[in-house]
């Protein structure tokens, strides 16, 4: 082993099961405010601690009246809303184990992880997933019940149970103890079947009362209760450690289903969150809607060094903080302040303008964008965990934050990086195996010690940079090794960019596969034709040269993060993004690499041919040359 971080003690012992802490929050403090819920007529309506551990009592209560005893699978596949919180806490209490499938999730998925899981019951949101359901019951034989949750079906599993004593809940619930299986989670799946993680009651539990106890006072300032925004899937580990932190620490929680922008920016303008828990790709969105914005209103330059001094700002609080520098000098404080008078506020305001502190995971965060939004007054937490960890494993120590890295490991939690730079994982939060994959379980776990997959490297001081996946490590023809992620991710930083894949196996040099951002891209063509009076022919021949020689920036851009020979030198524009309905990213919106390289395999060879059969000139490291035998549009 290479690198190896032993963390400090850790901060809790669970004990019991996750729905304890529904009832033990009643009983201390039983007029909470717990959840937000959102009504038709009055905005966000409160239901407080004790009436939310009546309604779990009473779900629980219709649960064991349907037959759904200690060790049984429920699935849930719904959206994030009120309903996945009730329900879940209510599966806990009787001592079942709670099985999330994202909605989206194909009919051969759902037969999959039903069937794998040997789930008794499912849940689902409404008449269509009844129908991808009923399409696979006949090859489910353990399948007993089907409640839709817009048919009314938990009213009526809540007036099935009116006979049960409640002693009887509170028999089964005393009874979980922590070391039960609480959630069985399937992994995304990038390539083949899904496999089912599982998790237990203290695993889920551990990074929860780690995290509360050394970071739950930044939540929200002294005197006022911290409040979360659930928009992330609860089929997710990350939605569900969100759901852990909110009930566990008396977080109040709005649910919000819909992750369209305009539904996300309605309830964060009305909720008005303390902070913000959110992945890579939305923090990357908001920065570029910021600065659409600002080009529409003719604030576009503004915008920009309001930006690059945020930026700056940033990155000398950090140097003064770690020890490396004296901290933002006198003329960098003096133009910060006025940016924050006429900028910085404004931006936050999109987040409901409360928020000071914000947490960012499921994948890196690029470090510009990090500098950028504590520069505005939002600090952004990048973390690390997965799913067979529970979430969390690292985070950024409080005031000695480093963007760029993951932080360090969380109390109780060791990391190791191993000579071929895999991360492996020790603590209490690492699953219990794979269900129904013994072979696979004892491939990730041995020495008490969990192979993660991901490639990393440990500083000095105990920061953990993720690097790549382990097994997304393209080699060139010329035996080159070349990590993907970071060239993606600075090749997402430009606004017209949506998604990037490197591509490059057994190839001469990297490529890519470019998709761009359509909202950006018509903004992007809007000022390109603004004050060009010449015909449409000619202004559409202009308008693609100018895009081509855009995107050629972009990807020069992120070259320059990186030595010539890992470089990218073709790629290729596609006309369609990856997305769920195509098959091309995960539930957890990561990128399924073998299913686009198989899909886009005709381009991916075209892009290549045209490089080798046109003799090139060298391209210069500081921008890429274009020619047409790199006309990469299609």
């Amino acid at each position: 082993m290479r690198d190896f971080v032993l963390a400090p003690p850790s901060a809790s012992h669970s004990t019991g099961g996750l729905a304890d802490s529904v009832f033990d929050m009643a009983a201390r403090n039983p007029t909470l405010p717990m959840i937000a819920r959102r009504t038709e007529t009055s905005g966000w309506e409160e239901v407080t601690a004790v009436e939310l551990r009546d309604e779990v009592m009473d779900l629980a209560k219709g649960l064991i009246a349907s037959g759904i005893s200690p060790g049984h699978r429920v699935a849930i596949m719904a959206r994030t809303r009120y309903e996945w919180t009730v329900l879940s806490y209510a599966l806990w209490a009787v001592g079942a184990e709670v099985v999330p499938i994202y909605p989206t999730s194909s009919r051969d998925q759902v037969e999959w992880i039903l069937r794998d899981a040997g789930c008794v019951a499912v849940v689902v949101e409404d008449e269509q997933a009844v129908m991808t359901v009923g399409s696979v019951c006949a090859h489910l034989p353990r399948l007993r019940h089907v409640w839709q949750l817009d048919a009314g079906s938990l009213q009526e599993l809540v007036e099935r149970g009116e006979f049960i004593p409640l002693a009887t809940v509170e028999s089964l619930r005393r009874i979980v103890l922590p070391d039960s299986t609480a959630v069985v989670a399937y992994t995304s799946g990038t390539s083949g079947h899904p496999m089912g993680c599982a998790l237990s009651h203290r695993g889920l539990a551990s990074p929860c009362d780690t995290l509360l106890a050394g970071w739950g006072h930044t939540a929200a300032p002294p005197g006022q209760q911290p409040s979360v925004l659930a928009f992330l899937p609860f089929s997710h580990v990350y939605g569900l450690m969100i759901q852990g932190l909110c009930v566990r620490g008396g977080l109040l929680m709005a649910h919000e289903p819909d992750l369209s922008a305009e539904a996300l920016a309605e309830s964060l303008r009305s909720f008005r969150p303390t902070y913000f828990y959110a992945v890579p790709s939305v923090f990357e969105k908001i920065y570029k809607n910021f600065l659409r914005t600002a080009q529409q209103t003719g604030r576009g330059a503004l915008f920009e060094r309001a930006a690059g001094t945020a930026r700056d700002f940033a990155a000398a609080c950090e140097r003064q903080r770690l020890g490396e520098g004296p901290g933002p000098g006198f003329d960098l404080r003096l133009q910060h302040a006025l940016y924050e008078r006429t900028v910085y506020r404004r931006l936050r305001s999109a987040l409901g303008g409360r928020a000071r502190r914000a947490t960012s995971g499921g994948s890196t965060l690029n470090r510009e964008l990090s500098l950028f939004y504590e520069g505005i007054g939002i600090y952004v937490h990048d973390g690390y965990g997965l799913t067979e960890t529970c979430a969390g494993i690292t985070m950024q120590p409080l005031g000695r934050e480093k963007s760029g890295t993951v932080g360090q490991a969380l109390p109780g939690t060791d990391v190791r990086v191993a000579d071929d730079g895999e991360i492996l994982v020790r603590g209490p939060s690492v699953f219990q195996g794979y269900v129904n994959d013994e072979a696979a379980t004892r491939g990730a776990l041995y020495g008490g010690w969990l192979a993660t997959g991901d490639l990393g490297r440990l500083d000095s001081d105990g920061y953990l940079t993720i690097t790549g996946r382990k097994k997304d490590i393209i080699v060139t023809s010329s035996g080159k090794s070349v990590a993907p992620a970071a060239l993606e991710q600075r090749l997402r930083m430009h606004p017209l960019v949506h998604q990037a894949v490197v591509v490059g196996d057994n190839r001469p040099c990297v490529g890519a596969l470019i998709t761009l951002d359509p909202e950006f891209l018509a903004h992007w063509r809007g000022l390109a034709t603004q004050h060009d009076p010449s015909g449409r022919d000619a202004r559409e021949a202009r308008e693609e040269n100018a895009l081509r020689e855009e995107i050629a920036r972009a990807v020069a851009a992120a070259n320059s993060t990186v030595s010539r020979s890992e470089s990218i030198r073709v790629f290729r524009v596609l006309a369609e993004p990856f997305d769920l309905a195509n098959g091309l990213l995960t539930p957890s919106l990561k990128l399924r690499r073998d299913e686009i390289a198989r899909r886009y395999a005709f381009e991916i060879d075209a892009m290549y041919q045209a490089r080798s059969g046109t003799a090139r000139r060298s391209a210069p490291d500081e921008l890429l040359s274009w020619d047409d035998s790199d006309n990469v549009f299609r």
